[in-house]
């Protein structure tokens, strides 16, 4: 006889335990992680065979996802695996779901968005912390705009994050920052220097003096860029960035 295959809506609270062994064994930036903390935002499903639970999966359904129910989570513990197309298959078929957009790391989810895509492509790069830099900027300083407790709170509600400004001698010539809508512990960077101080090496010491405020703060630093943006990625590899995944999204050609 063969198996009964169980698809049922769920709650994040009900989920809950399967994503924490999820971050466990990804043991890095999840750039989605925050998603189920936005009301609304998400649906979720646990899938099982024969009344045991074998994992959980996840849709985007608000926000940029709305009106494309987006796969961006598919765990399955490790013991369920070799189930594995047959349990996507049955949670595809019991949600709304159209489109994928996962990480590349994220092997198991990855295998299966693929097997099942159309139209796919790189969104982001994603990075994580490599190398620690000692480059210097003749008359850079870094000042931080947001107050020490606010940044305290943006990374204990994980949602928000600081400001520093980049000055030369005094002259404002960019700005970065440290957003916190991530898993713990951590921290994705951003920044952009003005165009009249580009090419000066300005922005790899951005982001390497950034990192350094992240460990500061007791997070680790990570960031992303696009395929296409060749300047960032450069200045994310100069100051000790490593790429590690892709963002990719697509339709699904449902089985």
């Amino acid at each position: 006889m063969p198996p009964f295959v169980f698809v049922t809506p769920a709650g994040n609270s009900e989920i809950l335990p399967l994503r924490v062994r999820q971050r466990e064994e990804l043991n890095c930036q999840i750039v989605h992680d925050s998603l189920h903390r936005r009301a609304g935002w998400t649906e979720g499903y646990l899938v099982g065979m024969d009344g045991v639970t074998a994992g959980f999966g996840s849709l985007a359904v608000a926000g940029p996802w709305k009106d494309r129910p987006t796969v961006f989570e598919f765990y399955l513990l490790p013991e369920h695996r070799s189930k594995a197309f047959a349990l996507f298959e049955a949670f595809l078929a019991a949600s709304t779901a159209r489109h994928f957009e996962v990480q590349s790391n994220d092997s198991l989810l990855t295998a299966l968005a693929l097997t099942y895509a159309r139209d796919m492509t790189s969104e982001k790069i994603v990075f994580r912390d490599g190398e620690t830099t000692l480059w210097t900027a003749a008359g850079a300083t870094l000042r931080c705009l947001t107050p020490e407790d606010e940044i305290r709170d943006c990374m204990e509600r994980r949602q928000g994050g600081g400001e520093w400004a980049l000055e030369v001698d005094g002259a404002a010539a960019g700005k970065g920052g440290i957003l916190f809508h991530y898993n713990r512990p951590y921290g994705d960077l951003y920044m952009e220097v003005e165009e009249s101080f580009r090419k000066r090496g300005l922005g790899r010491f951005l982001v390497q003096e950034l990192k350094r405020e992240c460990y500061a703060l007791g997070a680790i630093p990570a960031a992303r860029c696009s395929p296409d943006n060749i300047p960032s990625r450069r200045t994310l590899q100069r100051a000790g960035f490593v790429p590690y995944a892709h963002i990719l999204i697509g339709a699904l050609a449902l089985p």
